[in-house]
């Protein structure tokens, strides 16, 4: 049963666009758009936003601002801001931009970690190690984002004591938080309650974030059982922009204003300003040069009703008087 008003539970949403949306796009979004885009998403109510990352202009050039965005922004007081760093020269560019959260990233599967970052589960957990123990002075929280926890396009199935077993050694690393992320878009609802859960109860002081893409119609399903198994945070991208770009067809995130008007009509409290979001989404093509694929954007919410057609009185006259 949903809560009702009077006891509604928090559910925190997270915006990811300006990153995972804008990162893989077939054009450039100017620096200036993305702040303003940013700006405005902080006047949303959102919990927290992945603003940028800060890795190569050769990897990733639709990101090649990242010091830019984080200069020009205006930063609102209850909003964190997040930035993706890749590797330690990914984190001694950011520190000095005061991010809420540096949030790492490596994979539970060992081929999509291999294609992704060119290194072995085992690389990238020192790695990561060594940047956790870097940051540790600057007080800045850590969050592990840690991808393919459902599902890994070549390998299938990503046996659950492989996510749970990372799970352990970075919170025995005390870090703030970790993502599950379900990059792929290979999630099911039942396999989300169950993983959830269990990773609840494996590290219960740990921050919990979801992470889920839209690639086969699951994705608001997802968000639903994850709130199920107790999980309260979730990724989310304006418009439904992003995807992996190691991960073939898993283009799509679970849409922000999507999910929010979903949580507001089941009685949870998301704290933002839907009608800014949707106005917000409706923007993003002119921004991005292409269509998005969230809904609220099209049809609008359920309460935005239409004026019954004139002949309808005629209609209704005639019926009456039968």
């Amino acid at each position: 049963m949903p809560p009702t008003s009077a006891t509604a539970k928090r559910i925190y949403l997270q915006e990811v666009v300006t990153r995972d949306g804008f990162q893989s796009l077939d054009r450039f979004v100017p620096t200036e758009a993305k702040i303003l885009l940013i700006n405005e998403l902080s006047l949303a109510g959102l919990a927290k936003i992945e603003v940028t990352s800060f890795v190569s202009a050769q990897a990733i050039p639709n990101l090649r601002d990242a010091d830019e965005v984080m200069s020009g922004i205006m930063r609102q007081a209850g909003v964190e801001y997040s930035v993706l760093v890749p590797n330690l020269r990914g984190a001694e560019r950011a520190l000095p931009h005061r991010p809420d959260e540096l949030n790492l990233v490596m994979s539970a599967s060992e081929t999509h970690n291999l294609m992704n970052l060119r290194m072995t589960r085992e690389q990238s957990f020192r790695q990561l190690s060594e940047i956790v123990r870097f940051a540790d002075s600057s007080r800045v929280a850590i969050n592990i984002s840690l991808s393919t926890c459902f599902g890994c396009p070549v390998e299938g199935r990503v046996e659950e004591e492989w996510v749970l077993g990372f799970i352990a050694r970075f919170r025995d690393l005390g870090v703030r938080g970790i993502t599950m992320a379900d990059t792929t878009g290979m999630a099911n609802p039942a396999q989300v309650e169950q993983l959830t859960a269990r990773a609840l109860a494996l590290a219960p002081e740990t921050g919990f974030t979801l992470h889920f893409h839209n690639t086969r119609g699951m994705g608001l399903a997802n968000v639903c059982a994850g709130v199920r198994a107790g999980a309260v945070r979730f990724d989310a991208s304006l418009g439904g922009l992003g995807g992996c770009p190691y991960a073939p067809g898993a283009s799509g995130n679970i849409c922000t204003e999507d999910t929010a008007h979903m949580l507001g009509l089941m009685g949870y409290e998301t704290g933002v300003n839907l009608r800014g979001l949707i106005d917000a989404s409706r923007r993003l093509p002119e921004i991005t040069g292409s269509a998005t694929p969230g809904q609220l954007a099209k049809a609008g919410t359920i309460f935005d009703l239409h004026p019954a057609p004139a002949w309808l009185a005629e209609v209704r006259e005639r019926a009456a008087a039968r």
